[in-house]
Formats: C-alpha cells, structure tokens, sequence
C-alpha cells in the first residue's frame, strides 16, 4: 500500500554512509562493534545487572560473536544501530544503540548498558548525550524514545539526565526473568533540544 506521507528519512539514510566513531570525551568514545570484542560482550552479559534488565543471555564466544557480527547487516538494513562504549585503550565497557528504527518515522528507541567498572561515572549519561547529538545532527532522526524497567532507577537517572522527557508508563508490557515489568517511557524530539 503507498503512503500517504514521504518517509520523514528516504530509504538509505543510514546504509549510505559508514556507522560512525563518536567522541564522547576524553577517553571515551563510540565505535562499530568487532569480531575481537565478543570476549567482553560475553563478561558483560555475565553480569547479573545487565541480565537482571535484559531478556537474553549470551552461553558462549560464538554466541558473542553472533552479537557483535549482527551489527554490520542490521546497519545496512536500517532497522537498528549499536556502539560499543570504548575507553581509551579502545576496550569496550558498555553499548549504546538505536533499535526499531523506523525511516518512515524518523524514530528509533535508544538502548544502553554498562560494565561494572564504568558505572557511576556518568558514561551511559555522556555516551546517550552523543548518540542523541548525532541522532538529531548527521542522522537526521525526529525522535529518539527510550524505555526502562520501573523498578530500574539507575535508567532512570540516566533518562532525566539526558533530557528525555516522561510520557508514562506502560503497564505489563516486557517480560524479564522474574516476570512482567511495567516499563517507564521518555521521549526527546529534535525540536525539544
């Protein structure tokens, strides 16, 4: 069926042009996952926070592998985007990402995740803020939406910091390990930057 509106961002926004390096500041930086990286995906996965929030686990080096390879082709694809966090030994110590990437929309979810090491340092904070710049600068998206656990305060945090803006919550929408969440939902358009 034709739409009835032009895509907000024509077919090839994003496969057109290499999935770029981010400053974030020094020291740290966003970069395209690499095959070398599945040994930290897999330590990161380990982790109980990150699988406490999360509804996959990765049981092995190929698993991690099948991770970060998928990156290149969903890029390609336009459907989704992800970045490793990298410090300044180039070693990654979290993701950050674009998912549901809708070009008729010019919309995508945001997504993040952090090592232990980095926690509390303001890095998913100052990771998301260079993402988002690039989202509504070379990107050309409309709106970036973002969506966490209730019960995650620590996303939370890292929303309002962002200037995601709340709209609400969505009650029983994503099932965890331990059951049905109610997801927390925050928003930030272009033009409220």
């Amino acid at each position: 069926m034709p739409l009835l509106v032009t895509p907000a961002l024509p077919a090839g926004s994003l496969a057109a042009q290499d999935q770029p390096h981010l400053p974030v500041r020094p020291g740290l930086a966003l970069r395209p996952w690499r095959d070398d990286d599945a040994p930290a995906v897999r330590a990161a996965f380990d982790c109980p926070v990150i699988q406490r929030w999360h509804v996959r686990r990765l049981d092995s080096d190929d698993e991690a592998r099948t991770w970060t390879a998928q990156w290149a082709g969903r890029w390609r694809d336009e459907n989704a985007a992800s970045w490793a966090i990298v410090d300044a030994d180039d070693r990654p110590v979290g993701q950050v990402g674009l998912r549901d990437v809708l070009l008729t929309e010019a919309s995508a979810q945001v997504s993040y995740w952090l090592t232990p090491t980095a926690r509390g340092q303001g890095v998913a904070t100052q990771a998301l803020l260079a993402l988002t710049r690039w989202s509504f600068t070379r990107g050309g998206f409309h709106r970036l939406a973002l969506e966490h656990s209730t019960g995650n305060a620590a996303s939370c945090r890292v929303a309002g910091r962002t200037g995601f803006t709340e709209e609400g919550v969505a009650r029983g929408s994503v099932r965890h390990a331990d059951g049905w969440h109610d997801m927390h939902r925050h928003a930030l358009l272009t033009t409220s930057r």
